[in-house]
């Protein structure tokens, strides 16, 4: 029988600090080693170390590897030594996540070594990346789909989308996973003046492709009696959208900055009348099943992406004028607010439960790890470095799959050749 031996590649490292597929792999390692798995996490170092460390947490084996530079080109460097590294262990599988840098994972091919990889969202689709930088993500997109022995999708969307790619056989569709938010004490939110009142939140990176000034902007058209938190780093002088939303705000919208102190997060969604969630490049959004998983009325951008997540009983927005009858509907009627909340639950106790999620990486591992040969206990190496991937996705325009797309929204001239 195969040894229950897998690397995880593309993150960060644990324990989570970053959240996204940090909490991932978090999550998967803690879930897989007392079902008898041996796991690695590869980590990434500081720069200025210089030697590869090997320690053990909570079971999990981390390999933390240096880099000798920040930004774009660290994480490069992080993810390829990570590559090398893994492969002169040859573990059994090896499961990459996020697509930035697949065209590394070729050597993985090459060597022999099982390599599913979740492929994330639609990143190259990101208004903030630059042509090249858009170049660049949408061609390891493709060579991802080629390189990876099974790729996973976290929304049937982009499912259908990496089908353009690959056959439908090689695509396994598993989405993200969230704790269910029950009790949350009321105190936390005295800090925030927010402890009798009522409010909605806004949990999103201050990007254009996340339509924070319009959800501010349409809760900022009258008197609400009530309150619009909206968490994030803002720098009005650094950033000109920053500038923009902080602008269209009344004095109503509360900017607390970004908060990471779980017990406050917890306090603030459980207790949020309701949730806008204005992202429109994506797949599963975190964020946005933890609003589920916290019992929140939801309205969100009307895209296929927030529609399959957020189900039909959430309101959905494609202007500024619909987010603003929205939010007055669910501010002047409490009973509504309350249906929409249960739906929300019941809608994430039928998909987005962790042990759920977890149960259905396991059964596809168990699957793979059938078919990868009996490799023994992973070998040790003399060098490493680290991974990290991030990833984004969200649309509200249909996806398509080509250079041009990069350009403008129309349709890619060119076949698309589908490989196993």
């Amino acid at each position: 029988m195969p040894v229950k031996q897998i690397s995880i590649l593309g993150t960060r490292g644990i324990p989570a600090s970053h959240g996204g597929f940090e909490t991932f792999a978090e999550r998967l390692a803690l879930y897989l080693v007392p079902r008898d798995w041996q796991v690695t996490v590869y980590c990434q170092g500081e720069i200025g170390q210089t030697e590869t460390v090997e320690n053990t947490w909570r079971g999990i084996r981390r390999i933390v590897i240096p880099v000798s530079r920040a930004g774009a080109l660290g994480t490069m460097e992080f993810d390829w030594k990570s590559v090398k590294d893994a492969a002169q262990r040859r573990p059994a599988l090896v499961l990459t996540l996020g697509y930035n840098t697949a065209v590394f994972c070729t050597y993985l091919r090459w060597q022999g070594i099982t390599n599913l990889i979740n492929m994330d969202g639609l990143e190259w689709r990101r208004e903030k990346w630059q042509f090249h930088e858009r170049v660049w993500l949408w061609l390891n997109e493709r060579i991802g789909c080629w390189t990876g022995n099974h790729l996973i999708a976290d929304h049937p969307a982009i499912a259908t989308h990496l089908a353009t790619r690959v056959k439908r056989s090689k695509i396994t569709t598993i989405p993200y996973g969230a704790d269910a938010v029950g009790e949350a004490e009321r105190g936390p939110l005295k800090a925030l003046g927010l402890q009798n009142t009522l409010y909605g939140l806004v949990v999103a990176r201050p990007e254009p492709e996340n339509s924070v000034l319009d959800i501010v902007t349409a809760f900022s058209r009258r008197v609400r009696y009530a309150k619009l938190v909206v968490l994030g780093k803002y720098d009005a002088e650094a950033h000109e959208y920053h500038r923009q939303v902080l602008g269209a705000a009344s004095e109503e919208v509360i900017f607390p900055g970004a908060i990471y102190d779980q017990s406050v997060l917890r306090a603030l969604r459980r207790h949020a009348h309701f949730y806008a969630h204005g992202h429109r490049v994506g797949g599963t959004n975190p964020s946005l099943v933890e609003a589920l998983g916290a019992g929140n009325a939801i309205i969100a951008h009307d895209n296929v992406f927030n529609r399959w997540v957020a189900g039909p009983e959430a309101r959905f927005f494609a202007t500024e004028a619909d987010c603003d009858m929205h939010i007055s509907a669910l501010l002047g009627d409490p009973a509504t607010a309350r249906a929409m909340s249960v739906a929300s639950t019941q809608r994430f106790e039928s998909a987005f439960r962790w042990d759920s999620v977890l149960a259905q990486y396991e059964a596809l591992l168990d699957r793979h790890l059938d078919g990868a040969g009996r490799r023994g206990q992973i070998r040790p190496a003399s060098v490493a470095t680290i991974v990290e991937q991030k990833t984004a996705f969200d649309s509200h325009t249909p996806v398509a799959s080509g250079p041009s797309v990069i350009v403008s929204e129309g349709r890619m001239e060119m076949a698309e050749t589908k490989v196993d």
